[in-house]
């Protein structure tokens, strides 16, 4: 009967080891990256549009909204892991 139980417990607390985070961290972890993933798609559709217009200006313009937008969706991933790691 010891044994049972000295193998539930370590089972037990196995279980919490790889399961680190609390289910509301996963969560901001995960809408982060979703929100971020939707910048990215947008940023890659910009830079897709600036390759169909003939005005250099426009195409400069479209092309450096593009890369902010990239890099905000970076901010936004690593905001996130940080709420993540602070909850």
């Amino acid at each position: 009967m010891k044994k049972i139980a000295f193998v539930l417990a370590a089972a037990g607390l196995m279980s919490v080891a790889a399961c680190s985070k609390s289910p509301e961290a996963a969560a901001v972890e995960n809408n982060g990256d979703m929100m971020a993933d939707n910048m990215e798609m947008q940023a890659d559709n910009m830079m897709d549009m600036s390759n169909t217009t003939m005005d250099p200006t426009a195409k400069d313009n479209t092309e450096a909204m593009a890369e902010n937008m990239d890099d905000a969706a970076d901010n936004v991933r690593d905001a996130a892991e940080e709420k993540a790691d602070n909850m």
